[in-house]
């Protein structure tokens, strides 16, 4: 499973993205079982607040488009897991 993360938007305006390859990690189960969750939940309220961050999330070929502040346990979760892991 491939999950791609991007964020845009911010005080800067600087994007930001990264992805995960979980195929053969050990801990490819919990990886799968957040996007799955985040997939499930579908596009989050996309209406943004000024200088906030805008996130597109795919996993293999389906995106969810969500904003802050109003992301999701799931969808923070998984973003956070991403930009910090992905390279």
């Amino acid at each position: 499973m491939r999950i791609r993360v991007r964020r845009t938007g911010g005080f800067a305006g600087i994007e930001r993205s990264a992805e995960v390859d979980t195929s053969g990690r050990p801990d490819a189960g919990d990886w799968h079982t957040l996007a799955v969750a985040v997939l499930r939940e579908g596009n989050g309220d996309v209406r943004g607040v000024p200088d906030g961050f805008s996130y597109e999330i795919t996993v293999d070929d389906e995106t969810v488009r969500c904003c802050d502040p109003r992301l999701t346990e799931s969808q923070r979760a998984l973003i956070t897991k991403v930009l910090k892991e992905g390279a």
